[in-house]
């Protein structure tokens, strides 16, 4: 399976526009036009068809993400002190504590 063919099911999956995909890929700073979306789409062996790249389909999935999910907050997990640096505190699991 290609990333076109990846790209392709979740434009139907997710019943995205040309449009739609140009503002989530906007939301990771990586530009395309709608024509050159529209490319990615066409058949293989259509004069105009483009490849999509592992650097297309990445920055789709991240757009997606933030599309989906909202951006992340700028600091989610509490910062601990620790000889004058500051490090993330370290994650405690929930739920029965094993011998």
């Amino acid at each position: 399976m290609t990333n076109n063919d990846i790209l392709k099911k979740l434009r139907v999956a997710l019943k995205l526009h040309d449009t739609d995909i140009v503002k989530i890929l906007a939301l990771v700073d990586f530009h395309m036009t709608t024509s050159q979306v529209n490319d990615l789409f066409r058949k293989e062996d259509h004069p105009k068809y483009m490849e999509a790249g592992d650097q297309v389909l990445r920055n789709f999935l991240n757009g997606l993400v933030i599309h989906l999910r909202g951006p992340m907050p700028a600091s989610s997990a509490p910062v601990v002190k620790t000889k004058g640096k500051d490090q993330p505190a370290p994650h405690r699991a929930s739920g029965p504590r094993r011998p």
